[in-house]
């Protein structure tokens, strides 16, 4: 997408979080005019109001692009300030968790163009991964502006049906979380051992995180990358006897972990 062209058609984003700013930042890093943004947000961080955007301003009569940033609970009081938008030209793109798009065809109107997205945290560093599905009114057209947008902030795989966003949150968009924690037991089993607590966790930190990025790079697969540090009857197969163990490692644990995430996110999927 031309981020020029955008900005002359206008681009309105409500809500801008944590999540908003990384997508803010990674647009206007990629050349999006500060003039051609409007941002609708109650509390506007000293960032925002530096980027030169408009903050709070009438919006324009129409727009190419909205974003909607805001946090589920929010949903109610904000969304319909834009329905007049709806039943248009003017794309409706959702990075809020647990809002189906039937949801926001029935504020918007059921012609409205709605692309739901489940994006994750580390595109606050450019690192992001997010799924996207399409209503039909979206499109092709619809679906490629989405990619376009969010590929600024990560990669973006489309999905197949709207019914697999809640595994999609359920894996990755919660999935970080498991990540931290991971780095959190880490260290602590570490220190355990005898490690200070601040070399522990620099250890833990930074293999996670170069395991995670040799895991991305690599042509091998995660199987196969675990399989080269492996040495028989080492250290590290000691320690995956245990994490393998089909009842009490890391199989059970994680099925049942990202389990509980998708039977909750469909729960609140349907209010």
């Amino acid at each position: 997408m031309d981020m020029q062209e955008l900005g002359r058609r206008g681009l309105v984003l409500l809500g801008c979080g944590k999540m908003g700013s990384a997508m803010l930042a990674g647009w206007l890093a990629r050349g999006l005019p500060p003039s051609g943004v409007w941002v609708i947000d109650p509390n506007p961080s000293d960032w925002l109001r530096a980027t030169g955007v408009q903050i709070n301003a009438d919006l324009p009569g129409s727009a190419a692009i909205v974003i909607v940033a805001v946090k589920p609970q929010m949903m109610g009081a904000a969304l319909p300030t834009l329905a007049a938008m709806g039943n248009g030209e003017t794309l409706f793109i959702s990075v809020a968790a647990g809002t189906p798009i039937a949801r926001f065809e029935e504020v918007l109107g059921a012609l409205t163009p709605i692309v739901r997205a489940m994006p994750n945290t580390p595109a606050a560093v450019g690192r992001g991964i997010s799924a996207i599905v399409g209503n039909a009114h979206a499109g092709p057209k619809g679906l490629d502006a989405a990619e376009a947008l969010l590929s600024a902030v990560g990669q973006v795989v489309r999905l197949e049906n709207e019914g697999q966003m809640d595994a999609v949150t359920g894996l990755s968009g919660s999935g970080p979380a498991y990540v931290f924690h991971l780095i959190e037991t880490m260290a602590a089993a570490g220190e355990a051992q005898g490690l200070s607590p601040d070399l522990a966790l620099q250890l833990a930190r930074a293999t996670v995180a170069g395991a995670g990025a040799l895991a991305e790079e690599a042509d091998e697969t995660p199987a196969q990358l675990r399989i080269n540090v492996t040495s028989p009857n080492g250290t590290t197969q000691a320690a995956l006897e245990v994490l393998m163990d089909p009842e009490t490692g890391f199989p059970a644990l994680l099925g049942r972990a990202i389990k509980a995430a998708t039977d909750r996110s469909r729960e609140l999927s349907r209010g």
